[in-house]
């Protein structure tokens, strides 16, 4: 069996920071599965082209490519049946699903824009003027800088939105209760990107969040620990 990732990396390939791409990588470690890691770049789109997608994560088993984080963890779930699974069941697949958009939405979409002028630090040249290109863009032209200057004050609207999730582990010690299952992986997925990038601090030491993640961090040997980041 050949398993192999299509990762978004910068200048550093050992350094993957897609908050998509660690929704997979923690799926795999799940399962106890390992794939070969194929650093991909954002100017590198038609290097995809070929598996039918133009971002990653790409996930290639004998060759045949999934697309899409939730596609990728669906497809393990059902292609590994004796593997412990990540929903723990069908009723967990479909609450996964909900979790999956809240991740989108509230998870990525709330961190962006504290951590978004950090992100071409990380990147070479020419993928860092495309990212300041098509990111501003969608701020109507707005700098990247103008669109993070604000984020004392964002950090603190974002904790409050987590609300909901702060008082789920209040009363247990993963969103996928007992255990972390993809549940929990989709919403570390965008903490873990933000580590990867940038130096700021999106939890309080005493937030119960930030313990939930500092377990996901040291989880399958410390996996997304010894990935490079800042501690944060």
């Amino acid at each position: 069996m050949s398993l192999k990732l299509y990762e978004l990396v910068g200048t550093d390939p050992s350094r993957p920071f897609s908050p998509y791409c660690w929704r997979t990588r923690m799926a795999l470690a799940h399962k106890g599965l390992s794939a070969e890691s194929l650093p991909w770049r954002f100017t590198e789109k038609s290097t995809l082209v070929p598996h039918g997608s133009e971002k990653v994560p790409v996930l290639l088993h004998d060759d045949r490519p999934i697309v899409d984080s939730w596609t990728i963890a669906t497809y393990l779930e059902d292609k590994f049946p004796d593997r412990p699974s990540l929903f723990g069941g069908e009723g967990g697949r479909a609450m996964a699903r909900m979790i999956n958009a809240w991740g989108d939405i509230a998870i990525v979409g709330g961190i962006f824009p504290l951590i978004v002028a950090d992100i071409p630090n990380n990147l070479g040249e020419t993928d860092a003027a495309y990212f300041r290109q098509s990111r501003e863009a969608r701020f109507a032209g707005k700098s990247l800088e103008d669109v993070m200057s604000s984020r004392d004050t964002g950090v603190v609207a974002f904790r409050k939105s987590l609300e909901v999730m702060r008082q789920t582990l209040k009363k247990q010690p993963y969103l996928g209760g007992g255990a972390p299952n993809y549940a929990d992986y989709i919403v570390f997925g965008g903490f873990q990107w933000a580590r990867v990038v940038s130096p700021f601090k999106l939890l309080e030491a005493d937030d119960p969040i930030h313990a939930w993640r500092e377990k996901l961090l040291d989880a399958f040997d410390g996996m997304a620990r010894t990935s490079p980041g800042y501690e944060v």
